[in-house]
């Protein structure tokens, strides 16, 4: 298939904003789509609420648009019961870890078979720039006017703790290397998890003195580090930089593979 065969050209143009990231993820998504040839048939595409919650709307795969926080829960209820499909749950910084935490945790310590492309823009967009769980220490937002006085997750981390296999940071300044840790990501057995940096140019970006995107993009540039190069540095170094590549990538056997053992053996008599 071509990536073009994935987006529903009728309704575009697209709903985001001017400088917006979330257009340039949907296109390495379905760039991602085709070069691993997913079919229309077998692919679930499951969103919460949020800007990036509306990437389904562009797409003609299967798609569940669900509540708040719960895209993860969703995607979990939806690969167990058909296993066979491909299911990826889009998120925002918001939907995903600030009201959707909890199920984050769980979905990656389960390593529930679901890749969960996270993008991160710093804070609640749709509903006025209010702060979320990622906003940077000392952000203006509409709801820390005098700075942010909370330090924001390192969602790579939290995933990293919790179990994830595949865990990656990239951004849309470098869409090559997005696209290519997101077929990577799509690719793997197991819980994938890729965030990407892509600030909201409406409110986060002129409540902190970056009214145009290019100011943005080389606010992520001043802030990134290869992986590589964070190997070498100190923490003290590393405060407040953007660590981008590939974080972790371990084998692991994931849970709906566990599950239909537990259902085998549960079916022949075999308590072992």
């Amino acid at each position: 298939m071509n990536y073009m065969d994935y987006l529903k050209t009728q309704k575009f143009p697209l709903f985001w904003c001017g400088g917006c990231g979330n257009g340039a993820v949907l296109g390495a998504i379905v760039r991602s789509f085709a070069a691993l040839d997913y079919t229309l048939e077998n692919t679930v595409v499951v969103t919460g609420i949020g800007c990036w919650g509306k990437a389904d709307d562009y797409l003609t795969t299967n798609s569940f648009h669900g509540t708040h926080g719960r895209a993860l829960a969703f995607a979990t209820g939806i690969k167990l019961a058909n296993p066979k499909l491909r299911v990826i749950a889009l998120m925002g910084d918001g939907d995903g870890v600030t009201i959707g935490g909890n199920h984050f945790i769980h979905a990656a310590r389960r390593n529930v078979d679901v890749t969960a492309i996270l993008v991160n823009n710093f804070n609640y967009g749709m509903t006025g720039g209010q702060y979320s769980g990622t906003t940077p220490e000392n952000s203006l937002t509409s709801t820390s006017r005098y700075g942010h006085i909370e330090a924001g997750f390192d969602i790579c981390k939290l995933a990293e703790a919790a179990g994830a296999p595949f865990v990656a940071r990239t951004a849309t300044d470098n869409p090559p290397a997005m696209e290519k840790l997101i077929s990577e990501g799509l690719d793997k057995k197991g819980f994938s998890f890729i965030e990407v940096i892509a600030p909201c140019p409406t409110h986060f970006g002129r409540n902190n003195g970056m009214r145009q995107a290019a100011e943005l993009m080389q606010w992520v540039k001043d802030k990134s580090v290869s992986v590589a190069k964070a190997k070498t540095m100190s923490p003290e170094e590393l405060h407040d930089k953007l660590i981008m590549g590939k974080l972790v990538d371990v084998d692991g056997e994931d849970y709906g593979s566990k599950y239909l053992r537990v259902i085998a053996s549960a079916s022949s008599g075999n308590e072992e």
